[in-house]
């Protein structure tokens, strides 16, 4: 055996390096994908929450205006107070032509259009509430399975005893630092790269949004607010939406 050969010693210990690594990193992969999984679909709820939930409530607190009826449509609801509200949305026509857009407006009178604007748009609420609650709930589940899979991973892999593993190997004949192991210090700071941190909960990326009460158990009372609004201003939004309506049948 030539002087720049390895020995028995050093290709015993590149193939034990090689197994730990193609096992640790292995199932490694595993979960970064299923964390990757977790993260589209937030992305995907989001959108949900966004594009959905958060237009047919802001129609609604245009429709209300007024901050009292909207802190009482709340309060009846028991929605979050601020779930996407800013007193500038009531404000603003502009956002007030975005989120009509493509919104039908019916009914024989204009207080019957305005009730019917905050009533189409509650029922479209509570379909998409649950539909959101339903895929939270998915992805609180999806967050436990990932943060057992990466507690198991722990259990079967010991970074610490790995890396203290990994500094004996190397050539027997050498002092202090073996050749082929790990230098001082330097596996304590790749034990700390190379640990999984758990995965955040959803509520950490995303809203909680509790069940909404059912429009037959809130008609009456929801009812009362619209009229109070529609009495306040509620021509207005009707004349403005009436005047879209037009421009787009032209």
């Amino acid at each position: 055996m030539s002087p720049d050969s390895p020995n028995i010693h050093e290709v015993l210990a590149y193939e034990i390096k090689k197994e730990i690594a193609d096992r640790y990193f292995g199932f490694r992969k595993l979960i970064e994908d299923d964390k990757l999984d977790f993260d589209e679909k937030t992305r995907q709820y989001s959108f949900i929450l966004e594009k959905r939930i958060s237009f047919d409530l802001i129609r609604i607190y245009i429709a209300l205006k007024n901050e009292d009826l909207i802190q009482q449509f709340l309060t009846l609801t028991g929605l979050p107070e601020d779930l996407f509200y800013d007193p500038y949305l009531t404000q603003s026509k502009t956002i007030q032509q975005r989120v009509f857009s493509g919104v039908h407006i019916h009914g024989f009178t204009r207080a019957g259009r305005f009730k019917n604007i905050v009533l189409d748009c509650y029922e479209r609420l509570e379909v998409h509430v649950a539909e959101y609650r339903m895929k939270f709930e998915d992805l609180k589940k999806h967050r436990d399975e990932i943060n057992e899979e990466i507690e198991t991973f722990y259990r079967k892999n010991d970074l610490g005893s790995i890396m203290g593993f990994l500094k004996t190997l190397g050539d027997p004949n050498k002092s202090g630092s073996m050749e082929g192991g790990m230098e001082a210090g330097m596996a304590g700071s790749l034990e700390k790269k190379m640990r999984i941190n758990p995965q955040l909960p959803p509520e950490h990326y995303l809203p909680v949004i509790p069940p909404l009460p059912n429009l037959a158990s809130i008609r009456p009372t929801l009812k009362e607010l619209i009229r109070t609004a529609y009495e306040d201003h509620g021509t207005e939004l009707i004349s403005f939406l009436s005047q879209k309506e037009s421009k787009v049948s032209r």
